[in-house]
């Protein structure tokens, strides 16, 4: 089922984690923050809207960088009812395309929960002080590849937020699949 994430909240702060990497390394907000800002990119292995805008992400999140944003992808899904969603399949998912930034495993959802994440992709791009100034989507994509001329918009917003530490007023929301969350015992 398609959702859509929220109107951003400007300003919101980010919440720190401790997470572990597919590199093996454990990470924390500070370690992948940028000099400029930072995106956190809430994704997973088997959804089709991913997929359809991954080798874009990673094109996205290598240009942001240039520009002094940090970056980091979350997967959060429950791996016992979605395999391909596992740690190892991480880790095999992120090697096979060579990601430029830590991916990183939220086993128990407590950082899902904590950015109200709400499906994947969920983008949260914010500036240098930590206040979220993005909540959009990558481009005008959806669960099947679109064209590469699609405006930029995560990039352009993220750039913008670089150069001036304010995002764009106007935002279009993410779509994707909904977090598959744990159910309770």
């Amino acid at each position: 089922m398609a959702m859509q994430t929220p109107i951003c909240d400007f300003g919101w702060q980010a919440p720190d984690f401790s997470l572990p990497g597919v590199d093996g390394k454990t990470y924390s907000l500070a370690d992948v923050s940028g000099p400029k800002g930072t995106l956190i990119m809430f994704i997973c292995n088997h959804c089709p809207y991913v997929k359809a805008v991954l080798d874009k992400m990673i094109r996205d999140a290598k240009d942001l960088q240039a520009l002094g944003i940090g970056v980091a992808a979350i997967c959060s899904n429950d791996a016992k009812n979605y395999p391909d969603d596992s740690f190892d399949n991480m880790k095999r998912l992120s090697d096979a395309k060579g990601f430029p930034f830590p991916y990183l495993h939220d086993e128990d959802q407590s950082v899902a929960r904590a950015y109200d994440a709400i499906c994947t992709p969920d983008f949260f791009g914010f500036d240098a002080d930590g206040g979220l100034q993005y909540r959009g989507r990558l481009d005008a994509s959806r669960a099947s590849p679109a064209p590469d001329d699609l405006r930029r918009d995560l990039f352009e917003a993220m750039k913008q937020v670089a150069e001036t530490g304010k995002g764009p007023a106007e935002q279009i929301p993410s779509m994707g699949c909904s977090i598959k969350w744990i159910e309770a015992a």
